[in-house]
């Protein structure tokens, strides 16, 4: 009979301190809550051979410009091989606009990479463009099904 008693008392207890542990419904408002960062990349229609070109991007949040983010960078690279320029700081030219101004050395299909950040919110959009008139070659990669515009989160050491 103790033996009894002892593994209902047992029981309850065990009852009542995992009932304690479970989660208020308002537990998540207690979080702060991701506000998430969009990037708007304007490449421009036709872009040619040994002359500057801007592309603009313009970030947004919570429906406002972005001025100052925390950081915008950008990472620029050819189909085939001959362009790999490392990650560089676009420019900001205010009301939450940001450049990168590049002068092509040759016709293709580019590609640019950005890794944006503002109040805990990272975006690392893709986006591919020409430069020119493409190849067969590089309109039937895009042709295959390469998704034209990537965007999503990740981490970003900084």
């Amino acid at each position: 009979m103790i033996m009894k008693s002892r593994f209902i008392l047992s029981a309850l207890l065990s009852v009542l301190l995992l009932s304690a542990c479970s989660a208020s419904p308002e537990a998540a408002n207690r979080y702060e809550k991701e506000i998430p960062l969009i990037a708007e990349v304007n490449i421009p229609e036709t872009l040619s051979v040994h002359q500057p070109e801007t592309i603009e991007i313009i970030l947004t949040q919570d429906g406002q410009r972005v001025p100052g983010a925390d950081f915008v960078h950008y990472e620029l690279w050819s189909h085939d091989g001959s362009l790999r320029d490392p990650m560089t700081d676009a420019v900001e030219v205010g009301d939450g606009v940001y450049t990168v101004t590049k002068t092509f050395d040759k016709e293709g299909l580019y590609f640019i990479k950005l890794h944006s950040g503002n109040n805990g919110s990272i975006i690392i959009p893709q986006k591919p463009f020409a430069v020119g008139k493409l190849s067969e070659a590089e309109l039937a990669y895009l042709q295959a099904g390469t998704p034209t515009f990537q965007e999503g989160t990740a981490d970003h050491h900084h």
